[in-house]
């Protein structure tokens, strides 16, 4: 029997390290969280994305109370950039939370189902997409969702 290590890089600091381009998409990703539409949850969460010639659009949580008819912030806004900017790649996205008024101390990751949306938009792109998880006590920041999800499933898996 073999065995595989898998590591991933995680780059940790705070807001105040950030470079202006990021603290820019993040504090839009913190803004969008006022706008999501979160009445069972309450747990509001907002995305941003960046798109390679600089466009940023954003999303938010919108909650059903037929569960699982709600989406994701992560993925309404890539719909949205999918949809309305077909030709433009996803350079980054950061996403943040609030629940009670107050942004989340930890990070808001992605959940699975917006984990492999991801992967689909990388693997459409064929470019890594920067995924920036905010926190009041740090940010965590990974290179690509392959980072957060090493075995994926995309385009190559149908061909066996």
């Amino acid at each position: 029997m073999e065995s595989l290590e898998i590591l991933t890089k995680v780059r940790v600091y705070s807001l105040i390290e950030c470079s202006k381009e990021k603290k820019d998409l993040i504090e839009k990703a913190k803004k969008s969280t006022n706008s999501a539409y979160a009445p069972y949850s309450g747990f509001h969460v907002g995305a941003a994305v960046l798109l390679e010639d600089g466009t940023i659009v954003t999303g938010n949580n919108q909650e059903n109370a037929a569960y699982p008819s709600g989406i994701c912030a992560e993925r309404t806004a890539l719909f949205y950039a999918n949809a309305h900017y077909p030709s433009l790649a996803v350079k980054a996205i950061a996403i943040a939370a609030q629940t009670k008024g107050s942004f989340t101390k930890d990070i808001c990751a992605p959940c699975g189902s917006c984990r492999q949306v991801l992967v689909e938009v990388e693997n459409r792109y064929d470019t890594p997409i920067q995924i920036i998880m905010y926190g009041e006590n740090h940010i965590y920041e990974v290179d690509s969702i392959r980072d957060l999800l090493p075995f994926c499933f995309g385009k190559d898996s149908l061909n066996g």
